[in-house]
């Protein structure tokens, strides 16, 4: 088991890498933060967002919550997306999410869970949404993974319907609006959607 001092020991040991491969590493950073991309993922730690698209730090603004959801009440996710949006000037909006995905699983469950049920209320209107998408013969697993790509669908739908990104296409912003999902069991991004101002479209 990792020790949280060994944290302080590694993040030492990182930062010499660092700065063995690049002294100017820390420097560069330090000037300016200019990304291009937003990336609104799921929390689960096994979906880092820096390294799934081999990014190194700076490259890419990151919010991350369960299951990568997108509602308007979400102060924290908006004002992510409008400081990204007006003040970093990002091209393009990323919602990934992952297959497999456990606030999704839970979202379709019979069990209490508690406070987090709150939050799992938006997935569980998504499944209401598209229930013809959902058959007796499909598995568990299969229902959970189409449930994770509609929600990452809708996800999309609910950033490019948000003021921020309404009022950047009205000045002509040319912002994209993607609709990813990340298969953990092989690294593997998989591309479902993208929105602009003319629309969704999907893969």
């Amino acid at each position: 088991m990792t020790k949280i001092t060994d944290l302080f020991v590694r993040n030492r040991l990182w930062a010499e890498r660092m700065k063995s491969i690049n002294p100017a590493f820390f420097s560069s950073l330090a000037d300016q933060q200019n990304p291009e991309f937003l990336w609104i993922g799921c929390a689960d730690s096994r979906v880092p967002a820096n390294e799934i698209i081999d990014l190194r730090p700076g490259g890419v603004f990151v919010h991350r919550n369960i299951a990568n959801v997108v509602v308007p009440s979400d102060l924290n996710c908006l004002s992510v997306i409008q400081y990204a949006v007006e003040v970093l000037g990002v091209k393009h909006i990323i919602v990934c999410g992952h297959y497999g995905c456990g606030g999704v699983r839970a979202s379709i469950d019979e069990a209490d869970h508690g406070l987090i049920d709150n939050w799992l209320h938006h997935i569980r209107d998504v499944h209401r949404l598209y229930a013809s998408d959902f058959t007796p013969d499909m598995s568990e697993e299969q229902k959970v993974d189409r449930l994770c790509e509609l929600n990452v669908i809708e996800q999309v739908r609910n950033v490019a319907n948000t003021t921020i990104l309404r009022h950047a296409w009205e000045r002509d912003n040319p912002i994209e609006v993607h609709g990813w999902v990340y298969s953990i069991k092989d690294g593997i991004i998989h591309d479902l959607c993208t929105h602009t101002a003319d629309g969704l479209k999907a893969r």
